[in-house]
């Protein structure tokens, strides 16, 4: 991308070449970027009030919520809850200008590390009926549709529920690493 071309781009992000960094969320990454990331990724964004309540969840340990950045810049975030042997994805969010680059990508494998860490043996979540490209994802990363919620979102839009079991596994570690080093199973 030209020099002129960035300068056109306000919402532009750094170049490929820059690496995904990422961090545990905190309040003040709400200010940073987080919130504009949410916003520009949903049509009924989370408050900064449901985040606050999100990250005090994480001192009891029942949360988890990381951010990505591309050059210091917050680009994407993602979390989890966790129950039991079980974690739930809450919320993976990604800058329209820095999709496509394996940035949900990551974030995922990272909470899929953490999941492991905490001892779940399977996680869920809910996607979009319209999100055909988060439920590729998804996929690759052994989630199944188990069922639909009908009117999950805005009341409007049906969620399907997808469930991905035994992830600690050796074949499930086998796909971590494949999808680590870029392959998908």
């Amino acid at each position: 991308m030209s020099v002129i071309e960035r300068m056109l781009r306000r919402d532009d992000v750094p170049d490929d070449g820059e690496f995904v960094r990422l961090s545990p969320m905190r309040r003040r990454d709400l200010k940073a970027g987080v919130l504009e990331v949410e916003r520009l990724a949903y049509p009924k964004p989370w408050s900064s009030g449901v985040f606050q309540s999100e990250l005090e969840q994480v001192k009891s340990g029942s949360r988890h919520y990381l951010v990505a950045r591309l050059g210091g810049r917050i680009v994407g975030h993602a979390g989890l809850w966790f129950a039991a042997d079980e974690a739930h994805v809450t919320n993976v969010a990604v800058h329209p200008a820095a999709r496509r680059r394996g940035i949900a990508r990551t974030m995922m494998s990272a909470l899929a590390e953490e999941a492991l860490r905490r001892a779940c043996v399977s996680w869920t979540l809910e996607v979009r009926v319209s999100s055909t490209g988060a439920q590729e994802l998804y996929r690759s990363f052994g989630f199944v549709p188990a069922g639909v919620r009908q009117k999950y979102y805005e009341n409007t839009e049906d969620a399907i529920v997808m469930w991905c079991h035994d992830i600690d596994s050796e074949e499930y570690r086998a796909r971590l690493d494949a999808l680590a080093a870029g392959g998908v199973m």
